[in-house]
């Protein structure tokens, strides 16, 4: 392997796993084809906990209770669009606070949906290993 071979240092994002009726909530931005976990990249100095909830905020109006973020599981694959990069995304469990809106599309998400495991050919491959972990765990419809 080159120098110019050597993978660089996966790109460290966090996700909201949040599933009603046996579905996963997914949203995708306008210029995308393929849904993805709600959440994003880490702000330089915040914690993991600090990005779930000010991305969602952002991405779909819902106020989680940082009291309630639990960790589900780390998804690591090459990331959809960028030129192999990895990305290790670190997906949460967390509740809304009382009196939180519904999702609803907000700043670059132009729509979400609900997905069961048969719909990985919707997400990209880190979407893949959630709704595998999920399906597995009972969580999610197959």
């Amino acid at each position: 392997m080159t120098s110019l071979d050597t993978p660089t240092i996966p790109l460290k994002t966090v996700g909201w796993i949040h599933v009603r009726d046996g579905r996963l909530l997914v949203v995708r931005s306008r210029d995308n084809e393929l849904f993805f976990m709600p959440g994003g990249k880490l702000d330089p100095g915040e914690s993991d906990t600090e990005a779930l909830v000010r991305e969602i905020e952002e991405e779909l109006g819902v106020l989680l209770d940082p009291a309630t973020v639990r960790s589900g599981l780390v998804a690591e694959a090459p990331g959809h669009g960028l030129d192999g990069r990895l990305v290790r995304m670190h997906c949460f469990y967390a509740e809304p606070l009382p009196g939180s809106p519904e999702p609803a599309p907000r700043a670059e998400v132009g729509e979400l949906t609900w997905v069961t495991g048969s719909e990985a050919h919707r997400v990209p491959p880190a979407g893949r290993i959630v709704l595998e972990h999920l399906v597995d765990a009972g969580v999610l419809a197959a």
